[in-house]
């Protein structure tokens, strides 16, 4: 009681790390003490040090610090973080901060998410150490992330606006004499598999929202 100040949940954690030991085995007080401050450190998931955490995860890995973005993850575990908040987290980051930079970030994301729910902790968590590392060291880019945002902004802007005319089937009669589908190029008709038409609202000026970087598959994309 005295060594956890009080703290309740501090005489809980020592409780539980001292029923890890072997047993049958006894300590003397000063060996009880120093085998308790051990401990996994307190990590509430309600406070502070939760998003600290998750934040300095996140930071270490949208710098590219591979080391100190492993070292958050394993903080977060040894504090009593759920695993599959961390895969959620990673998640995100594979398509907010990699995005098509690296068009496998994701794919590689779901498949350490689902091999650690078929195989829990602690072997799953492997596989949550093999995505840190990817996600750390894979090229960057929020390309994805700004064009959504944009994309959003602009639809709530102009909710009101029709297709053109040529980007609505005409399934009936009626809908051709009114002119719905005119004009239509198909676009595998063309040379380049590519007609260049305008797909934005009449009378409205074209936007560029998604705008690739020279990182990665976006290279590509460019």
């Amino acid at each position: 009681k005295a060594m956890a100040d009080g703290d309740g949940r501090y005489v809980l954690v020592m409780a539980e790390e001292v029923l890890t030991l072997p047993s049958g085995k006894e300590l003397d007080p000063t060996q009880l003490a120093a085998f308790v401050q051990r401990r996994r450190p307190l990590y509430d998931k309600a406070q502070e040090s939760h998003y600290n955490l998750i934040s300095a995860l996140h930071k270490s890995l949208r710098g590219s610090d591979c080391n100190a973005a492993l070292y958050w993850f394993a903080r977060m575990l040894a504090g009593g973080e759920d695993p599959r908040y961390v895969a959620r987290r990673l998640t995100r980051f594979a398509s907010e901060d990699v995005g098509l930079a690296d068009p496998q970030a994701l794919p590689l994301a779901i498949a350490a998410w689902e091999t650690y729910e078929r195989m829990g902790s602690p072997e799953g968590e492997l596989a949550l150490a093999e995505l840190v590392i990817y996600l750390a060291t894979a090229p960057k880019s929020n390309a994805t992330y700004m064009a959504e945002k944009a994309a959003k902004s602009l639809a709530a802007r102009t909710a009101s606006l029709m297709p053109p005319p040529h980007a609505v089937n005409a399934p009936t009669k009626l809908m051709k004499e009114a002119g719905y589908s005119a004009g239509y190029i198909y676009d595998h008709d063309t040379p380049d598999g590519v007609a260049g038409q305008d797909y934005f609202p009449v009378n409205m000026s074209r936007e560029t929202l998604y705008e690739p970087v020279e990182r990665g598959f976006e290279r590509e994309i460019q």
